[in-house]
């Protein structure tokens, strides 16, 4: 709208125009502040549905790599979801499922090939046995280098013998064909009974084994020949690597669990080997002679036995400091676990159960009487 104003008369007068804006159906401050609220509205509106087209769209990405995550060597037959739209998340996840599929059919056929070869060798295996027994038992008839052939023969043969149950040990765990016989049993009766095993090296190292046993049975279902495999396992391997020092045995138990720490004092385990010492057939320093024969399998085995149980077996250990191995199982079959009752750690495992303690008993020392409890140096029956 214009407005004419006339400043001045006469001739020398002048006429000033000024605009003045057209009144509208809303006052300006009003519209100000209607734009200062919907401008911040519209662009969160536009921000949200951005988040949110973009979670709809990366929703099964994310799925996918939960289920890759979860995906192990022993279940490989799991597969990840499959949206239902063809794009390339769809694409992405077909592949993914066909890889899996080529890979699941390679890992059945190197299974199969490791049991199929391990059962063949054992019908030679027994007959090249039989010979070298026989062999064996005539060798002090024999000349000084063929007394010494035979001697090797028969060591190197029970080696092979170990070997060869190991690999059909872990076939059939890789199989998922391995079972579980569990009956009732006092855990600290399996220790002293895996310790009588390991009792022969540890003499020869010049270890003590020391047990800290509680008073009372530590009652749990479990599968007694594989528990006492694994407990025959990590007090050999304490003995072997403990450098002649004393190794600690420590049980105790809880309402769901009850747990084994096997405590050495030897070289200890570098950072970041925790988990490869349960690797098959890992060494930690290669060049490092072994004393026990072992086949590098044992901790793997150890691992396998003690999932089956639905239990856990974890490492701890520092260069120079040692380490420690625990074993935990739920007390009924099939029980799941939120605890250990013995923590992880160097010296934890050796302190917890000291409130507890039977006593302190030495393996070399103290044999083992016929119940499995340990005896008196006056003989297994005093």
């Amino acid at each position: 709208m214009a407005l004419e104003y006339q400043v001045g008369l006469g001739p020398d007068s002048l006429f000033v125009i000024s605009m003045s804006p057209k009144p509208g159906l809303m006052p300006r401050p009003m519209t100000a502040a209607l734009l200062a609220l919907t401008i911040p509205f519209i662009t969160g509106l536009v921000g949200y549905g951005t988040w949110l087209s973009a979670n709809r769209t990366l929703r099964p990405v994310d799925e996918i790599r939960r289920e890759l995550d979860e995906i192990t060597a022993t279940d490989l037959q799991r597969r990840v979801p499959v949206p239902d739209r063809k794009d390339e998340v769809g694409h992405l996840a077909e592949s993914v499922n066909s890889t899996l599929d080529r890979l699941e059919r390679a890992v059945a056929r190197q299974q199969a090939f490791v049991s199929d070869v391990s059962h063949e060798l054992r019908t030679p295996l027994s007959t090249i046995t039989l010979a070298a027994d026989v062999i064996f038992g005539s060798k002090e008839q024999l000349g000084p280098e063929a007394k010494r052939s035979a001697e090797l023969l028969q060591g190197q043969l029970e080696r092979f013998e170990v070997l060869l149950a190991d690999l059909l040990e872990i076939s059939r765990h890789d199989a998922n064909v391995a079972t579980l016989d569990a009956e009732s049993a006092d855990v600290c009766d399996l220790v002293l009974r895996a310790a009588a095993d390991a009792e022969q090296l540890a003499a020869r190292k010049g270890t003590r084994i020391d047990f800290r046993l509680p008073p009372d049975p530590c009652i749990a279902e479990v599968d007694r020949r594989r528990v006492e495999r694994v407990l025959r396992n990590l007090l050999d391997n304490a003995v072997e690597h403990g450098e002649g020092r004393d190794v600690v045995v420590t049980v105790a138990a809880d309402r769901d669990a009850v747990a084994v720490a096997v405590r050495d004092h030897g070289c200890g385990i570098r950072p970041g080997e925790q988990q490869l010492v349960f690797d098959r057939f890992w060494r930690a320093d290669p060049a490092r002679a072994r004393t026990t024969g072992g086949t590098g399998l044992g901790l793997a085995i150890a691992l396998e036995d003690a999932r089956l149980h639905g239990g856990w077996l974890q490492a701890w250990g520092e260069p120079d400091k040692g380490s420690v191995f625990r074993l935990t199982l739920p007390r009924a079959a099939g029980g799941q676990l939120a605890g250990s009752p013995l923590p992880l750690g160097p010296d934890e495992a050796e302190v917890a159960a000291a409130d507890e303690i039977v006593g302190v008993v030495d393996v070399v020392a103290y044999p083992v009487r016929q119940d499995g409890r340990p005896g008196t140096q006056g003989g297994p029956d005093d």
